[in-house]
């Protein structure tokens, strides 16, 4: 029986064994952990690249879109360099929030997904960017090619999130969460490149 290439005999780890797309990165590969529906925090296990619940979200809010990262990126010193307030990258893949207009209620899926734009936010000191996208053919946010694009509101919702998100963790000593700018998509594009960069340079290719 012939299998058409690549052919994986087992599953691919979803940061290391994909790819961050042909086109990124103007269009990446993003890997969806977390939905506006779920009401605990999921993330992938770094050694196993399961799906692990992480904590139950504590505020009332939930996700006001889709969240994950784009694979095979790392956020080390060239993320740190683009992120001025920051003292060093957070050590994880490079997160990102895609828009879509029909909701999507399941997480470990992969989608492409179109970058406009990013907040530069910095996480107790370590640069903690999160790019902003939109899925690719999306009926009403496709077409969106630049933050600019977007309805205020829902870029508003992202960073009141982001911004309240562990405010009720009590494992936090006190939220040390802050958004330094709200950036396009050309500056995006410069902070993906960066990351897979970082990745390279702690991975090898």
């Amino acid at each position: 029986m012939a299998f058409p290439k690549p052919f994986y005999r087992w599953r691919p780890h979803p940061w290391h064994g994909l790819t961050p797309g042909e086109r990124a990165p103007e269009v990446v590969n993003a890997y969806i952990e977390l939905t506006p529906f779920d009401s605990v925090k999921l993330e992938v296990d770094k050694e196993t690249g399961y799906l692990r619940v992480d904590r139950p979200q504590t505020t009332s809010s939930q996700p006001p879109a889709l969240y994950g990262f784009i694979p095979r990126t790392y956020c080390d010193v060239k993320v740190q360099a683009l992120s001025p307030k920051s003292s060093e990258g957070d050590g994880d893949p490079l997160d990102i929030c895609v828009l879509s207009e029909r909701l999507i209620d399941r997480p470990e899926i992969l989608l492409n997904a179109i970058i406009v734009g990013g907040l530069q936010m910095v996480d107790g000191g370590e640069a903690d960017d999160k790019i902003i996208a939109v899925l690719e053919n999306d009926h009403l946010y496709g077409r969106a090619k630049d933050i600019g694009d977007l309805p205020p509101i829902l870029v508003d919702r992202l960073r009141h999130y982001f911004l309240t998100y562990k405010q009720l963790n009590p494992t936090a000593k006190r939220p040390t969460v802050s958004i330094e700018s709200v950036y396009d998509a050309a500056h995006a594009k410069k902070v993906i490149e960066a990351s897979i960069e970082d990745y390279d340079q702690a991975f090898g290719t």
